[in-house]
């Protein structure tokens, strides 16, 4: 019985969430990040669509597109 709440405590505190994925274009310009790889928003994209996690694109200073709120 003493063992169950340190393992309990190990087994919730390594839990972590998985990461979002989101899309961004993959031009030097974008400045949006997509929840969607169909969104609206990539339409105008002229390069390659990328999969990146939200923390990274955020880390980039991209906010998320207007058609995804």
């Amino acid at each position: 019985m003493k063992y169950i709440l340190p393992l309990l405590f190990v087994f919730v505190t390594s839990f972590r969430p998985p990461e979002t994925s989101v899309y961004i274009c993959g031009s030097s310009g974008a400045k949006k990040y997509h929840y969607k790889e169909t969104c609206r928003g990539l339409s105008s994209c002229r390069n390659e669509t990328v999969k990146t996690s939200l923390k990274q694109a955020q880390g980039l200073g991209l906010t998320l597109c207007g058609w995804e709120d």
